[in-house]
């Protein structure tokens, strides 16, 4: 498995692996166009060509930053792809200086083994929202927020 940065030949594969599950209600979907303007925010999982996994860093406002679109290929979850990704993503994010991680997941158990606490949503500052007034499920968000000192 290599782990790396995507490139613009990977979006289609990112957006075909995120939006499936979307499609199941397991996660928010993602446009081609975020995927292009995210691009460099994301790791991926590649194996023979084929991108396994992605999760992306995203920063928000000072030291503190997000870990979003987190999927990893159905056909090979729980042999530690998702937690090599977050581990890059934490270090990344220790590089730039974040001090705090938070995630929005359906997916408690996967990060609370990473180390992230369940917290309530007011925790948050308001500047995390700023692209939720686009998402379907806006005002009624029943994604879980999670953080992580780091």
């Amino acid at each position: 498995m290599i782990y790396r940065k995507p490139t613009f030949q990977d979006v289609e594969k990112i957006y075909e692996l995120v939006n499936s599950y979307a499609n199941d209600g397991v996660m928010l979907a993602r446009s081609r166009n975020v995927l292009y303007e995210t691009l460099r925010d994301m790791i991926v999982a590649e194996e023979e060509g084929q991108i396994l996994g992605v999760g992306g860093l995203h920063l928000i406002w000072d030291e503190l930053a997000e870990i979003r679109a987190m999927a990893i290929s159905p056909k090979i979850t729980r042999q530690g792809i998702g937690r090599k990704i977050v581990d890059m993503l934490v270090e990344e994010a220790k590089l730039l200086g974040v001090k705090t991680l938070f995630t929005l997941t359906y997916q408690p158990e996967f990060f609370g083994k990473m180390g992230f606490e369940e917290i309530t949503k007011d925790l948050l500052p308001h500047k995390v929202w700023k692209e939720c007034i686009n998402c379907p499920k806006f005002p009624n968000c029943d994604e879980i927020a999670m953080m992580r000192k780091i």
